[in-house]
């Protein structure tokens, strides 16, 4: 089956930067899956990913806006350090760590400024934001969604979302 709209898409991902460094992968962990064609996935991801179907492979050099998005200035913000998440729970958080932080649109991952006792200051951008990326893709499985996946808007099961 083709990757289309409607589709369900499972897929492993490598990030690196221009210079070859790994950034970030799931290969070796579960697939990641989205509902392809409902903005679930990064608009120049989804795009590469289109017309592909199991077991097909791309590497992709893709710009900023198509991935992470441009660097938005003025994202500085203040917030309780209680706010701020880790997989190491008792991390000592410093200027330059990357954290969590729940928001009305989900989880973000932000990067610390400033951080006292109570207090830390955070860039909302992504991480990787303002970064042209190489991805490499590869398909591990593609099916038709179901009607509630379609009516969620999301896809559901490992790797996608889970009520």
């Amino acid at each position: 089956m083709q990757i289309s709209k409607g589709t369900v898409v499972q897929f492993h991902y490598r990030i690196s930067d221009l210079d070859g460094q790994e950034l970030e992968t799931n290969f070796g962990k579960d697939a990641v899956a989205y509902l392809h064609g409902y903005n679930n996935m990064m608009p120049g991801v989804e795009k590469s990913l289109e017309s592909m179907t199991k077991g097909d492979e791309v590497e992709v050099e893709l710009e900023a806006a198509e991935t992470y998005g441009e660097i938005q200035p003025d994202s500085e913000q203040r917030v309780s350090v209680k706010h701020l998440a880790s997989a190491d729970k008792k991390v000592k958080w410093k200027a330059g760590m990357t954290a969590v932080v729940n928001t009305e649109q989900g989880q973000r991952e932000v990067t610390i400024v400033k951080v006292g006792k109570f207090m830390a200051t955070i860039d909302t951008n992504h991480p990787l934001a303002g970064k042209t990326l190489k991805f490499e893709l590869k398909v591990e499985n593609v099916r038709a969604a179901t009607d509630e996946e379609i009516e969620h808007g999301h896809a559901h099961g490992v790797g996608g979302h889970h009520h």
